[in-house]
């Protein structure tokens, strides 16, 4: 199963997929940002590079390409935290994922107010305040964006997790029961 958790950015996607790859043995995490910075890389003032890598057309197609090539290598799950807000982009993305072995795709929601105490409370470069802020800063006004798709279409067809008032191991467990759902769960992770 491919298991892609969606939601804000400074929604708790990291953290939940570090918690379900130790919940589920053979798991693996694959984080599609490794191929936005590929192609930030290859594309380095060539005139074709956009600013956004989710913009290009390689991203989707590759991110889709590893992700299956991955599934079926090491025949497990498959955890993907990254943010899709555009639609037509998720389409893209998630259609080839849908056959075998299947996609279940998660989204994590917080209230407003929690986001931004969130964002604020991160440092994600300890001992570069100005990096840490920088991520703070595009998190903040990517805020709107998620808003936006979450009222358009992301809270409409998937699975919502709302982490507004839950603890990590409490978000961990939703997402286990969602996912497991004829599984005995153990805050240790799964037995059957």
């Amino acid at each position: 199963m491919i298991i892609w958790i969606n939601g804000a950015f400074g929604s708790g996607k990291s953290t939940l997929a570090d918690g379900l790859h130790q919940a589920l043995p053979g798991s693996v995490v694959v984080d599609p940002e490794d191929i936005g910075d590929l192609l930030r890389r290859t594309l380095n003032g060539h005139p074709g590079r956009l600013r956004d890598y989710q913009d290009h057309p390689a991203w989707r197609r590759l991110t889709t390409a590893y992700i299956g090539e991955i599934a079926t290598h090491t025949g497990g799950h498959v955890i993907v935290p990254m943010t899709v807000l555009n639609p037509a982009y998720a389409t893209e993305a998630f259609t080839p994922l849908l056959l075998s072995p299947g996609l279940v795709h998660l989204v994590l929601h917080v209230d407003p107010d929690g986001l931004e105490a969130r964002i604020d409370a991160r440092e994600e470069y300890p001992g570069d305040e100005s990096r840490s802020e920088a991520v703070r800063a595009y998190r903040r006004r990517r805020a709107a964006d998620y808003a936006a798709a979450a009222a358009a279409w992301m809270h409409a067809d998937d699975h919502v997790i709302d982490t507004s008032t839950l603890t990590v191991d409490a978000v961990l467990q939703a997402a286990l029961t969602h996912l497991l759902p004829s599984r005995l769960l153990t805050a240790d992770g799964v037995r059957t």
